[in-house]
């Protein structure tokens, strides 16, 4: 059971007094959904107000506070003109103005020969000072009521600083004192306040340096987020240990006969890794294991190492991919590299229709396929599996936590292997996959060449064509020319694909295609197979082919705008290329004037091809929201840590949570429930119900 005394801040918002369905929704828009949300919502700036007795010590366009008296209210006789109402302040004229004002308010705000202090910017117009629209009209009682520094919120439409700073000061004065869940060694290493305070504080500056991303107060909430979010995967994780899994134990025939007919021989880190995964396999436990490894660094022939393993033991295996044309990839791969092990490969997407997705179907449920490869009609309700073994998760930055787990459902307990080829920041994997184990793959194949990355600016692109002439002319090489934009778009003034497209096609004549996002799958399909087979020699693409695709003949990527793209998009991409033992190249086109961000990104291009770094650099530059997106991805959804300032913290974290677990596994005691509180302050009720079911 909750305790009681969260139950204020944990309600619906539209619970406080003043908020209604319209202003719900306007907070609803900024993720402000109950109470406690309030407080999360962080003020990213300050404004300061200074109050001045005399108004000739102000300066002109400055926030100020000042002490008027009211003379006269100026009705405005037309539409379009202001309403004006006459005071002084300390025997100056100042009028105080505004715009489409409902006369009864202003008059009721600014009665006339009262005082009262208003707060707003004081501008010099006509020869006369003047506030519009002040932000505050105060009765001299409560002048108290004006800071003379306020916090600035990030808004939506609808919503003024003055509505968001009314609620979170009500909501602040009513937060209960919560007994310490941090261990002493770490409120004094970091110098943390109490919960209570830091929160206060964060929302009451005193200067720009308190709501800085490496002030004590962020950094505490911070703490506790991290906290909160790792002692619910170790919870979860321990929870998942204890459950038997299938015990997958093959006598290695299938391996063997296919490691001998592979033409190529296996990198050790290849080898380590399919070690740890048939630990995995042969265990008791359900094997939940992440598989990292860089573009091009073998990580499917892994999944179908371990895919026949499964098979060996009488299961099915199952990979499932993003999109149907890379689910057509691995399934014609996939054919090429068992041709001789005598086993039924089957592919399942969205296009099988009527009786064709009938029989599949039907093959699939009577165990007579060996392998399903898939996009998301896998997890569909009609799809039923004879027997499970092993689901394969293939770029699960483009898969969120539902998709990859929904398989348990679908059999008892199958082995999951999730596979990135997006590499993951140390920092970032362990605080969103920290319910799994872990592999990487760190070599190329043997063989393989280092691509080589240049950068260009836009104006020296008619050499990069003539380049390109030559190219075509004395060799076999595809080329993929990739755009940011799908349309002409004079805002961010790129060239889009479409206008590259028909620029090209003029140069090299029934040579050029295009592809974008906007073209359904078969079309993309039908694209793709003319680029492989026939003679077309250029690409131009957006973004679409930054996942899985293998044309080994395509040996160079251009990047155009490439300033837009963050690193490790821009890793992706170049990972399109250099599937040979062909020599590879990147160019990165970009304008001239670029800023700093985008110049580190260019450069640590240039200078790597790990796509480890890479991350860990794309981290620090972009912060981890940006890295594969939250919402496609499954990421932990923090309102306050920042993976790229907070990384000391998460390894405290770690630690502390191990301790935990060490010596109260069930979170007992007063110290259990201390914790335990925490869990529901920032909504981890699904660990607390894991806890409870032992």
């Amino acid at each position: 059971m909750r305790p009681s005394y969260l139950n204020n801040l944990l309600s619906p918002i539209n619970l406080v007094t003043g908020i209604g369905p319209k202003i719900e929704k306007l907070f609803n828009r900024i993720d402000i959904n109950l109470k406690v949300h309030f407080l999360w919502h962080l003020p990213y700036n300050i404004i300061k107000r200074q109050k001045h007795e005399n108004i000739h010590d102000a300066q002109i366009n400055t926030l100020v506070t000042l002490k008027i008296k009211v003379l006269k209210h100026v009705p405005s006789r037309f539409k379009k003109q202001p309403y004006r109402v006459h005071c002084l302040c300390n025997e100056t004229p100042i009028d105080i103005v505004f715009f489409y004002a409902r006369h009864p308010v202003v008059k009721k705000n600014l009665p006339e020969e009262e005082i009262r202090f208003v707060s707003g910017k004081l501008e010099y117009f006509r020869n006369t000072y003047q506030i519009t629209h002040p932000s505050h009209i105060i009765e001299t009682t409560g002048i108290n009521e004006i800071k003379n520094i306020e916090p600035i919120y990030s808004l939506t439409a609808g919503l003024s600083q003055k509505i968001i700073s009314k609620y979170i000061e009500q909501i602040i004065k009513n937060i209960p004192d919560l007994n310490e869940w941090i261990d002493e060694i770490y409120l004094i290493k970091y110098r943390f306040l109490n919960w209570k305070n830091s929160i206060v504080r964060i929302h009451n500056p005193d200067k720009i340096e308190d709501i800085n991303n490496q002030n004590i107060y962020r950094r505490r909430l911070a703490f506790d987020e991290l906290l909160a979010h790792q002692l619910a995967i170790a919870i979860i994780r321990n929870y998942n240990q204890k459950k038997k899994g299938i015990v997958i134990s093959s006598n290695n025939k299938l391996y063997e006969k296919f490691l001998k007919n592979l033409k190529f021989k296996l990198t050790t880190s290849q080898k380590k890794v399919v070690e740890e995964i048939t630990i995995d396999l042969e265990s008791e436990n359900q094997m939940i294991r992440l598989l990292q490894g860089d573009v091009g660094s073998g990580k499917t022939v892994v999944a179908l190492i371990a895919m026949l393993k499964t098979i060996e033991s009488g299961y099915q295996s199952v990979i499932m991919v993003p999109t149907s044309i890379l689910a057509n990839q691995h399934f014609e791969n996939f054919c090429d590299l068992l041709s001789d092990l005598n086993l039924n490969v089957e592919i399942l997407t969205s296009k099988d229709k009527g009786k064709d997705r009938i029989n599949k179907l039907k093959l699939i449920a009577n165990g007579n396929i060996n392998i399903i490869i898939g996009t998301h009609a896998l997890i569909q309700e009609d799809v039923v599996f004879h027997k499970i073994g092993l689901a394969v998760i293939d770029e699960q930055h483009r898969f969120g936590v539902y998709q990859r787990m929904v398989f348990s459902y679908k059999g008892k307990r199958p082995s999951i292997l999730v596979m990135s080829a997006t590499p993951i920041p140390r920092t970032l994997a362990l605080a969103s996959y920290g319910d799994m184990d872990e592999s990487r793959l760190t070599e190329k194949p043997l063989g393989r060449k280092t691509i080589k990355t240049t950068s260009l600016t836009l104006n020296k692109v008619n050499k990069l064509i003539e380049r390109i002439k030559i190219n075509i002319t004395n060799s076999n090489s595809k080329f993929y020319w990739v755009c940011p934009l799908i349309e002409e778009s004079e805002e961010l003034d790129l060239k889009a694909a479409t206008i590259r497209y028909q620029h090209l096609d003029k140069i090299f004549k029934n040579k050029v295609l295009l592809m974008h996002g906007q073209l359904n799958d078969k079309e993309k399909e039908q694209i793709m197979y003319k680029f492989i087979n026939e003679d077309y020699r250029i690409l131009v693409t957006t973004t679409v082919i930054e996942v899985g695709i293998d044309i080994k003949s395509a040996t160079t990527i251009i990047i155009e705008h490439a300033e837009r793209f963050g690193l490790a998009q821009l890793h992706q991409l170049r990972g399109r290329v250099g599937r040979s033992n062909l020599d590879s190249f990147c160019i990165l086109l970009h304008k001239e004037i670029i800023g700093d961000n985008a110049k580190k990104r260019i450069n640590k291009m240039i200078e790597t091809n790990d796509g480890f770094l890479i991350s860990e650099e794309d981290l620090k530059i972009r912060g981890a929201g940006e890295i594969l997106g939250k919402k496609q991805s499954g990421l932990p959804s923090f309102k306050i840590a920042e993976l790229s300032f907070d990384s000391d913290l998460l390894e405290d974290v770690r630690e502390y949570v191990e301790k935990i677990f060490k010596n109260n596994l069930k979170l007992e005691n007063n110290e259990g429930e201390k914790l335990r509180s925490l869990l529901y302050l920032y909504e981890r009720d699904a660990a607390i119900k894991t806890l409870l079911a032992g």
